[in-house]
């Protein structure tokens, strides 16, 4: 089972239960305070968000190749909103990417490469097939919901049929207005 071969919410799900579980990364003190950047208006609302984010990382320096601090600040990064001055890219905080970096690197999962930045080691990859096959298991308990026309019900058929025509209602608006005067004229009489 590859990386590529599952859809990455589950994939980081399941990395980010398996960081925490088996203790490969410690979530420091200061990261239920912090937010995750300049952009940010307030901190994270998910507890646990440090081992996703790691996760996030570790799946990063997989894909990319090596990247270093800078790199995944420009991509953590966000759009300010600056009141009334236009939106402006700000990047995310370093110390968070920086940190994270250096205890996946300490659990062997990432080392440093030749010409810098980070690159994933063979432990690592190993890890990551693994816990793709966890994160298939995940996946095939998630069922999409989809939305589903019974064919006895009036109203779902009207919408149907509606949908098949664009949207454009059956008749004009002569017919319409003879049906509503033939109605008054009825009603005075």
């Amino acid at each position: 089972m590859g990386v590529f071969d599952v859809p990455t919410p589950f994939l980081l799900q399941a990395i980010s239960r398996d960081l925490k579980e088996h203790q490969k990364v410690q979530q420091p003190a200061f990261a239920e305070y912090v937010k995750s950047g300049a952009q940010a208006e307030r901190a994270p609302q998910d507890p646990e968000w440090y081992y996703t984010r790691c996760a996030s990382i570790l799946y990063r320096v997989f894909k990319d190749g090596p990247v270093g601090t800078e790199s995944l600040r420009t991509y953590y990064g966000g759009r300010k909103s600056r009141g009334v001055k236009p939106h402006k890219h700000y990047k995310a905080g370093g110390k968070i990417i920086r940190l994270a970096l250096q205890q996946l690197e300490k659990s062997t999962l990432i080392k440093k490469g030749e010409k810098g930045g980070r690159i994933i080691t063979p432990l690592g990859q190993k890890y990551l097939n693994e816990m793709s096959g966890v994160a298939l298991e995940l996946s095939k308990n998630y069922v999409k919901k989809k939305r589903v026309f019974k064919k006895g019900d009036k109203m779902n058929a009207e919408v149907r049929d509606a949908l098949k025509r664009g949207g454009k209602k059956e008749g004009n608006k002569d017919e319409k207005r003879d049906d509503m005067k033939k109605k008054k004229k009825g009603d005075s009489e």
